[in-house]
């Protein structure tokens, strides 16, 4: 499994944790004046990101962390699952073959 699959976003925790999207952005350690804030073992803590507009990303076994220590919760099962395959991804997916493809080619050429 590669990193990025094991990353949840906030929908992904919101199911995993049975809470509202509001209370997942509460438990997150974030701030709008910094964009990556040290660790802090009572919240939630976010992968780094490289700009604040960024999509917030959990690492499947920092969720796992803080519905244990932090929220008490006795039995978690974190299930991070393959995203669907949709008709934009198999394009994108295609569009990716064809590329590499052509740099083949251009490299073979060179």
């Amino acid at each position: 499994m590669s990193e990025t699959q094991t990353l949840m976003d906030v929908d992904a925790v919101q199911k995993a944790l049975g809470r509202s999207r509001a209370s997942i952005y509460r438990y997150a350690n974030t701030d709008p004046e910094q964009l990556n804030q040290p660790y802090d073992p009572k919240q939630l803590n976010p992968e780094l990101r490289q700009n604040k507009t960024d999509t917030l990303l959990f690492h499947a076994t920092e969720v796992l962390r803080f519905a244990r220590d932090v929220l008490k919760v006795q039995q978690v099962t974190i299930q991070v699952q393959e995203p669907a395959v949709t008709t934009t991804n198999t394009l994108l997916q295609e569009i990716l073959a064809e590329l590499r493809s052509i740099n083949q080619y251009l490299i073979s050429k060179t």
